[in-house]
């Protein structure tokens, strides 16, 4: 990576950190419209999205920011951040406008979750796309397990006739020392001349230690050579280990 680039990717972050710091600092007392604002801010050293590094195959590490509402009737909305890297020079950052709705079943203790989730890159609109992201979940004693369909509302990726459903499951378990083993198992089906689908999957731990969230994720896919969207670059789908700080505000 040449200086310009370096420079260009530093003011980028920058950016973001500040962004998110000073709505944190601003928000004193976090209350707003009837609900509460969250902030949280990520460090790690990729960012691997259904299996595939968002990064050209960890060239750079990320951070990301999210500034989020909800209230206690469970509705919710806010924007994520972070910083990618792509073939195309102009992809270079994502916005992620969101606003969702989860609670419970009566009193069944099935859980859902239903959100609206649209991937905006600036300067790169033509990529824009949104998901509705279905979710429906269950306890289990210390087990969590989660079933998501999520499919996409208009052209994937901004290709042409081509449309996604992502489907997976994510199971949790939580110990006594607050250490949780967590995972996910899913395919990504894509339909539409030329496209194909591929299967992903990861499995990490999570621990909370002096205020801070600490995330190590080992990430794998089914993505080879005969692929007929990724068969020349399969290797931004390499498996791989991710480690990653977080900090709630």
């Amino acid at each position: 990576m040449n200086t310009v680039t370096k420079l260009k990717y530093s003011a980028l972050i920058g950016s973001l950190l500040l962004s998110v710091v000073s709505i944190a600092q601003a928000q004193e007392d976090n209350e707003l419209f009837g609900g509460k604002l969250t902030t949280k801010l990520t460090f790690a050293s990729d960012y691997v999205f259904r299996g595939e590094s968002e990064t050209m195959d960890g060239d750079v590490p990320v951070v990301q920011g999210t500034l989020g509402w909800g209230n206690d009737n469970g509705w919710y909305a806010g924007v994520f951040a972070s910083n990618i890297k792509f073939a195309d020079p102009n992809l270079e950052i994502v916005t992620a406008p969101y606003m969702g709705k989860y609670g419970e079943f009566g009193d069944s203790g099935i859980t859902y979750d239903v959100m609206l989730f649209s991937y905006l890159y600036p300067g790169a609109s033509y990529s824009n796309y949104t998901e509705l992201w279905l979710k429906v979940g269950k306890q289990f004693g210390r087990t969590n397990v989660q079933l998501e369909v999520t499919p996409t509302l208009d052209d994937w990726f901004g290709v042409d006739g081509w449309q996604g459903v992502n489907y997976a499951i994510h199971p949790s378990y939580a110990f006594d020392n607050g250490f949780k083993v967590s995972g996910s198992l899913g395919y990504q089906e894509l339909d539409g001349e030329g496209a194909e689908g591929w299967g992903h999957w990861n499995l990490g731990i999570t621990k909370a230690y002096a205020g801070l969230d600490f995330d190590l994720r080992y990430h794998g896919s089914t993505m080879d050579a005969d692929h007929k969207v990724y068969g020349t670059q399969t290797e931004i789908f390499d498996d791989r280990v991710v480690i990653g700080i977080s900090k709630s505000f």
